[in-house]
């Protein structure tokens, strides 16, 4: 669902539960149940296998590094 792809892309980009409920106006319960969606739906056990796995088949971009500048 597009919920579930929003859900995946911010894990890819690193975000916590605490962290998707807030940016998504949802509570806890449910992204957890999102989170769990989407890892059935892509037959992984993990979140962080769930993020290998979309950036490694091009579903989402890995998150840019930020590089200190040398001031």
């Amino acid at each position: 669902t597009p919920r579930e792809r929003e859900v995946l892309g911010r894990l890819v980009q690193g975000s916590s539960t605490t962290e998707l409920a807030e940016a998504m106006g949802v509570g806890p319960a449910t992204i957890r149940t999102h989170v769990q969606a989407v890892l059935s739906k892509l037959g992984v056990r993990s979140r962080l296998e769930a993020v290998t796995l979309a950036v490694a088949h091009g579903l989402h971009e890995p998150p840019q590094r930020r590089i200190p500048s040398n001031s």
